[in-house]
């Protein structure tokens, strides 16, 4: 199976910003094969990265999506608005919403379920805060996490993806080894097989030989993927040698 690279923009780039980074991003991943790639650009940039990336490979995620289709729920989104104007993916859980907008397991497992339900792919983010590693909790917090996402989902979880993102290595520059990513992959993979990403600090320099390790099928890419050759070095550490 091919990696998965999946570049999460968060709040950055405008809409006119995200027309122009993908039409380079098409152009640069031309003729590069044996990998999947996405971006997930901000909600008001989405329809502008499915009208530059339609008729290529290169997926469009939302970075969040609801648990119902319509209702009362200011500044959210639901799966059939994202569907309607071509997205066809989702992250949810991502360690900044659950530290900054309160997202518990529970309501990061309905977001899952529903938006697979709707027919979305999603990437679900799980990981353990620095303190949780520190205190030899990391198997029970992935262990929380994951097995709330698997009794939502159910015995068939369709197009979901695991995203391990330790969160003491997203935006600090610390990054896991791949001896630890590859442990933590390996644990989650024990608890529910679907592929697995890993999310910290992945850059260009590190890329290869975090993805070679046997568990880690792809990667959930912050700040690096907001620059066109970074992201793309890192697509290409991903085919296969």
């Amino acid at each position: 199976m091919n990696k998965l690279i999946v570049g999460n923009w968060k709040m950055y780039k405008s809409a006119w910003e995200t027309q122009v980074h993908c039409a380079r991003l098409k152009d640069e991943l031309r003729g590069v094969d044996g990998v999947e790639v996405g971006v997930a650009p901000p909600t008001t940039a989405l329809w502008a990265a499915v009208h530059e990336l339609g008729g290529t490979d290169i997926a469009v995620y939302a970075q969040n999506v609801h648990w119902e289709d319509e209702g009362a729920y200011t500044g959210e989104v639901s799966a059939a608005m994202l569907l309607e104007i071509g997205v066809g993916g989702a992250i949810v859980g991502h360690s900044e919403r659950r530290q900054h907008f309160g997202e518990t397991d529970e309501n990061v497992a309905r977001r899952a379920a529903h938006a697979l339900a709707a027919g979305l792919h999603v990437i679900a983010c799980v990981g353990e805060l620095e303190q949780e590693r520190e205190a030899g909790a990391t198997e029970d917090v992935l262990r929380r996490q994951v097995t709330a996402i698997k009794d939502a989902v159910g015995d068939e979880p369709g197009w979901l993806v695991i995203a391990y993102e330790p969160v003491w290595a997203i935006g600090t520059g610390k990054t896991a080894t791949p001896e630890q990513a590859q442990e933590a992959h390996a644990f989650i993979r024990s608890l529910l097989d679907v592929p697995i990403l890993y999310g910290g600090s992945v850059k260009a320099d590190n890329a290869r030989e975090l993805l070679a390790q046997r568990d880690v099928g792809g990667a959930l890419v912050g700040g690096a993927s907001l620059d066109v050759e970074s992201f793309v070095r890192i697509c290409q550490a991903a085919i296969p040698s």
